[in-house]
C-alpha cells in the first residue's frame, strides 16, 4: 500500500503495514492563516520584524528560531471594539486566491490535501482581544464573547468551503487547550463556549469526508471524549510530561489515532542512543494495535542529528507485526 493507504489504515485501526511519523500531506493555506499580512510579513522575517496581520493583530520576531508574539490586539478594548471591527472577508481573493494555486498539482491518490485552520478558535479569539481580557469576559460579557466566537468560526466554515473546493480531503485544526497540569480553562467555558462552534466546523469536514487532524498542547486527557464524540481523527501532540498516556490510549483505543508522545526534552538532550529507546517506548505503548503516528510531543528547533535519530527509529521499527523483543532490548 503508498504512504495514503497506510495512513488511513493507521486511522481505522485497520491493518496498517507500518507506523509513520505523520500524515502524508501537502498543506494548503489562505493568506493570513501563518499570521501573514495583506503585505507580507510573517515569522521568517528577521528578529525585530514587526508586522500586521489580516485580522489587525500587531506582532514581533523576538526569538531566533522562534515564531512572533502579539503585541497589539485589535479587540483590546473588548467588547466595545466590536461595533467598528472590520473583519476580514474570506472571499477576498487575496486571502483565498492562493488556496487554489496551490492544490493545482495535487495527486490525491498519492498524499492528502489539508487545509489549515491554525489557531481555530480560543487561540485566535485570545490573539484579537488579549487572553487575561478574554478570560474574565467569558463571565462578565458571556453574550459578547459567544458573538466573537461565532464571526470567528464563519470565518473558519467560509475558507473551509474554499479548501473542499480546491480538492481538499484533511483538515488541520488546532487550539492549546492544556497546561502541564490540568485544563487552560474550565471544563464549563469549553462545552459551553467552544464546543458548539467547533461542532459546525467538524460537522461540516465528516459531511465531506475529510480526514480532521487537532492540535492541543499540555494535559487533554480530560478532552479525549470530547474530541471523540466531535469526529476527530487524530489528536496531536500528546505530551508525554503532561498526560498519563496509558490512560489516553486505553480511552482512545480504537476510536481516536494519536499523533507524537515522543518526549521533548530527551529530543533535545539525547544522546541518540537514548532517542531511540524513547521511540521503542512509545512504540510499544501506543502503536501495538494501530492508531499511532510515532513523532515528537512538541514543535521546535531540534539539534538535527537528534530529531533525525528519532525518525530513522520510527523507519527502522515500527513495521507490523511489531518486534517486541528488539524494541524492549533498544
Amino acid at each position: 500500500m503508498n504512504a495514503k493507504q497506510n495512513a488511513l489504515e493507521i486511522i481505522r485501526f485497520g491493518k496498517p503495514e507500518r507506523i509513520v511519523t505523520g500524515l502524508p500531506a501537502r498543506g494548503l493555506g489562505y493568506r493570513g492563516v501563518n499570521h501573514e499580512g495583506y503585505e507580507g510579513g510573517g515569522h521568517h522575517l528577521p528578529v525585530g520584524s514587526v508586522w500586521t496581520d489580516v485580522w489587525g493583530t500587531v506582532w514581533k520576531r523576538e526569538l531566533d528560531g522562534v515564531m512572533g508574539f502579539p503585541q497589539v490586539h485589535p479587540l483590546a478594548e473588548f467588547p466595545a471594539a466590536m461595533r467598528t471591527y472590520k473583519w476580514p472577508d474570506p472571499d477576498d481573493e487575496r486571502l483565498c486566491g492562493q488556496i487554489y494555486e496551490h492544490a493545482k498539482t495535487h495527486n490525491p491518490a498519492e498524499i492528502f490535501l489539508l487545509g489549515s485552520h491554525r489557531e481555530t478558535l480560543w487561540e485566535k479569539s485570545y490573539m484579537l482581544v488579549g487572553m487575561e481580557t478574554l478570560m474574565v469576559a467569558f463571565h462578565s460579557e458571556a453574550n459578547a464573547v459567544r458573538d466573537l466566537l461565532r464571526r470567528i468560526m464563519d470565518f473558519d466554515l467560509a475558507i473551509a468551503k474554499h479548501y473542499i473546493a480546491a480538492g481538499a480531503d484533511a483538515a488541520g485544526m488546532g487550539d492549546d487547550l492544556g497546561t502541564q497540569v490540568g485544563l487552560l480553562l474550565s471544563p464549563d467555558v469549553i462545552q459551553g463556549f467552544l464546543v458548539p462552534e467547533y461542532r459546525r466546523l467538524f460537522d461540516f469536514y465528516k459531511k465531506h469526508k475529510a480526514v480532521i487532524s487537532f492540535h492541543s498542547c499540555g494535559n487533554i486527557t480530560p478532552l479525549a471524549e470530547t474530541f471523540i464524540d466531535l469526529g476527530v481523527n487524530i489528536l496531536n501532540p500528546v505530551q508525554a510530561t503532561a498526560n498519563d498516556l496509558d490512560e489516553l490510549r486505553r480511552v482512545t483505543q480504537g476510536r481516536m489515532a494519536l499523533q507524537g508522545g515522543v518526549r521533548s526534552d530527551v529530543i533535545v538532550a539525547g544522546p541518540v542512543p537514548a532517542i531511540r529507546r524513547e521511540v521503542a517506548r512509545r512504540v510499544l505503548q501506543l502503536g501495538r494495535n494501530g492508531g499511532y503516528f510515532c513523532n515528537a510531543d512538541q514543535g521546535m528547533p531540534w539539534p538535527e542529528e537528534h530529531i533525525k535519530a528519532v525518525y530513522s527509529a520510527v523507519e527502522e521499527t515500527g513495521s507490523y507485526p511489531l518486534d517486541e523483543q528488539r524494541l524492549l532490548a533498544m
